[in-house]
């Protein structure tokens, strides 16, 4: 993949190569594959985190660590923000330096399962703007990879987003929450049932949000909507989604707040417009 590097001169930026930090990215994404596949042969230790359906593995904390061992390596001077040190008290802002949003394992209940909607998810941002996006799903070995202004791929293919603008024509994804909130859980029933009763063609749940955004750059389903989720969920996925040709907006349809934990994602303007008028909102504490 050719990548434009005029575009990637500015502040910082020109003390980036950001065919180097992809390469780098991409490395240890496969690195820490193989942490996930070894794991997967073994019994894997679990812990709830917020509730008993959110949960944490100690894989998710050594594929985290591994990513930023590495990562630190290539970038000394760049910031983290990551899931696993975010659960375990370290502060999460977005700043203008170049920073590494990271989720180890999405879908760490797939992954205790073996259900093979598994991924590794790495952003870059520089000047809080998306610049690289890698999410690996290793059990399917399929690698996402999109840099700003130059498209997405996954497995060296170029994606494209289905283009459907048809609500009745629809193949949704979405998410259920994953704290046990009465408000959460009946919004999101709520929220299927309008959808159901709207006569799209169907509602898909896979277990996490970053393989549904992949899912929807791939042109296999045609829009996305996931309130509870967090900025590394949507931080790679939501720039391979945008590079495939795609929209992602806020649940309401106004611009994207990486950090509100809620994203609404389409093909296109009419899909996403005609989605939103079927979603009862949320709003939920900040990242």
């Amino acid at each position: 993949m050719a990548v434009n590097k005029e575009r990637c001169q500015g502040d910082q930026v020109n003390a980036f190569n950001v065919d180097e930090c992809l390469d780098a990215m991409v490395t240890v994404a496969r690195e820490a594959a193989q942490l996930i596949h070894k794991a997967l042969n073994t019994d894997i230790t679990v812990e709830e985190k917020a509730s008993s359906t959110d949960l944490v593995t100690e894989t998710d904390k050594e594929v985290e660590d591994l990513i930023i061992a590495r990562l630190k390596e290539k970038v000394p001077d760049s910031c983290f923000i990551a899931e696993e040190s975010i659960s375990e008290g370290h502060h999460c802002k977005l700043t203008e330096k170049p920073t590494f949003i990271i989720d180890p394992i999405d879908g760490t209940t797939n992954f205790i399962h073996g259900f093979p909607y598994v991924a590794i998810s790495i952003a870059l941002y520089l000047n809080m703007k998306p610049e690289i996006g890698v999410v690996y799903q290793p059990i399917l070995d399929k690698m996402f990879i999109a840099t700003r202004g130059n498209g997405a791929y996954c497995n060296k293919k170029k994606l494209k987003v289905s283009g459907q603008k048809d609500l009745h024509k629809a193949l949704i994804a979405a998410e259920h929450p994953q704290v046990q909130v009465t408000e959460q859980i009946e919004v999101s029933q709520k929220n299927i049932g309008s959808l159901i009763y709207a006569h799209v063609h169907g509602i898909r749940t896979l277990g996490s949000s970053v393989s549904h955004l992949c899912a929807l750059a791939e042109g296999v389903v045609d829009a996305v909507y996931v309130y509870g989720l967090h900025c590394w969920d949507i931080a790679a996925a939501g720039l391979i989604v945008t590079e495939a040709g795609g929209i992602v907006l806020d649940t309401e349809g106004g611009p994207l707040d990486l950090m509100s934990r809620r994203v609404l994602a389409a093909g296109t303007h009419e899909l996403a417009d005609a989605i939103r008028h079927y979603l009862t909102q949320l709003e939920l504490e900040r990242d």
